[in-house]
């Protein structure tokens, strides 16, 4: 089975600092909203659904902005390929959080699969773990405009990384399979996913062709958006995705983070108090997103999010009944427990938000990839825009039963998910559309070291007695069309 190496390591580090961009840049609005600061240079008051209104619509222009770069980059990402398009992706945060996880997933080992592309999350995680305690150090500047306007500045920082890495990584090895650059893509897996402490190249050589004949296959198909809903086993999918990431929205999670600030000055929270537990908040969630990494490539995708949705319906409505109880009141103890189960939803919904995204990015073939992830990508938005726009009004106004609306839909997720969502974890890519009534041209052996038809070919002609060097060498030259492959394995 192909390894994870230093080099894979470092190159997916590198591509991250991508999902770091768009931590900073979403995790900027809820920090300037606990400065007040914010809200005097504006002249506006933070308990009148006037403000509430432009807050919404503030993060529905951010999301609204994302989602168009998470579609846009489905082009660019099959037309100038995965590595150029995160070098000029700096104009989208959009845009980058759904390049990163295309390149990880394209670049990792089956069994790795899941912890390299949740990656993505970790890194946004790390966004906003920075922009959150910065903003607290901001709250005590004497000058209140810089308060608010300098973690908005530090937004520069993940762009400016971006750019510097993107130098530095190879082109994804499966985009230039798909485009015919096979030298090149040879080259890269080998250095890739190849143990140097093994003698031989067959684990590297056995995932090359499987690739290779895989995509080859897949080039009957047009990859198109209009094709991915009306091909039944592309729309399987396709359906499954927009219902996977919009499902993790439906926890209200961006109606919670971006607005606990808010929530928490309702809970009696003063002065500096709310960032504080906001930044705190996030920093537990970020170092929970690594625990659910950890755990995908063991544990399995379909397994988190089942136990991830049901924790989440009753932390929600434990959350709800707290607050019906205690809100507006002077207790401290029910108002800690509010507090405490808002820190438990951040820690259980890690069980859904990485896996999700790192599931949508592997189920689709090469061809229709890039396509897909900014599907799931643009979904994760509009789940945003949908449950965060109007979130300021509705804690507002019916408080404590946008909860009870939240945990509903989490029942709603986990039937469906128990119902359609299959398991993933460690299947090749190129053996995932099995899954979805995809026909699968190889299948890689339990050790990774070779191609299962091609054993059961060997084993046939040593079984009748025919010479095994001759038949394969015309099986060989069939399949690279008499061309001579000396740069690589033939397939």
């Amino acid at each position: 089975m192909a390894k994870l190496t230093t080099y894979n390591i470092a190159i997916c580090i590198t591509v991250c600092t991508g999902g770091f961009s768009y931590g900073m840049a979403a995790g900027s609005l809820p920090t300037s909203l606990g400065q007040p600061g914010f809200y005097s240079y504006y002249g506006l008051d933070p308990t009148t659904s006037h403000t509430a209104n432009i807050i919404s619509a503030l993060s529905a222009l951010f999301f609204f902005g994302c989602a168009v770069g998470s579609l846009a980059q489905s082009w660019f990402a099959d037309w100038l390929g995965r590595r150029k398009t995160i070098g000029i992706a700096g104009v989208g945060v959009g845009m980058l959080l759904a390049l990163v996880p295309l390149y990880l997933t394209e670049v990792a080992p089956p069994r790795t699969r899941g912890f390299l592309t949740g990656l993505t999350t970790l890194s946004f995680g790390m966004g906003y773990v920075i922009c959150s305690w910065a903003s607290l150090g901001c709250y005590h500047f004497k000058n209140q405009t810089l308060a608010w306007r300098l973690p908005l500045a530090l937004g520069v920082i993940g762009p400016i990384l971006v750019l510097t890495g993107v130098w530095f990584i190879p082109e994804s090895p499966r985009f230039l399979i798909w485009k015919g650059q096979r030298e090149q893509a040879w080259m890269i897996l080998k250095r890739l996913h190849h143990d140097p402490r093994v003698a031989s190249e067959a684990d590297a050589e056995a995932e090359f062709t499987q690739i290779v004949r895989q995509v080859e296959a897949d080039k009957e198909d047009e990859p198109t958006f209009y094709k991915m809903f009306t091909k039944p086993t592309w729309r399987r999918r396709a359906i499954l995705v927009i219902f996977l990431l919009f499902a993790g929205q439906a926890t209200g999670v961006y109606g919670i983070a971006n607005f606990l600030p808010l929530i928490l000055g309702s809970l009696g929270m003063t002065g500096d108090m709310p960032l504080i537990l906001n930044a705190s908040q996030v920093t537990t969630g970020t170092v929970s997103v690594l625990a659910s990494i950890i755990l995908v490539d063991k544990v399995g995708r379909r397994k988190l999010f089942l136990i991830g949705f049901a924790a989440i319906a009753g932390v929600l409505l434990s959350e709800a009944l707290l607050q019906w109880k205690y809100l507006g009141t002077d207790d401290k103890p029910g108002n800690a427990a509010c507090v405490f189960f808002i820190f438990l939803f951040i820690v259980i919904f890690q069980c859904v938000d990485a896996p999700a995204l790192v599931w949508a990015s592997e189920i689709f073939p090469t061809n229709l990839r890039a396509k897909g992830v900014s599907l799931a990508v643009f979904t994760f938005f509009a789940g945003a825009i949908t449950f965060s726009t109007p979130a300021p009004l509705a804690f507002q106004n019916i408080k404590w039963r946008m909860f009870l609306i939240y945990a509903a839909l989490m029942v709603i997720a986990e039937v469906i998910t128990y119902m359609y969502i299959p398991e993933t974890k460690g299947l090749p890519m190129e053996e995932i559309g099995a899954l979805f009534g995809d026909e699968v041209v190889v299948h890689l052996t339990a050790d990774g070291q070779g191609i299962v038809e091609d054993k059961q070919v060997t084993d046939h002609i040593e079984d009748n007695g025919f010479v095994q060097t001759d038949e394969k060498q015309v099986h060989h030259e069939e399949r690279a069309g008499g061309e001579s492959r000396n740069w690589a394995p033939i397939v």
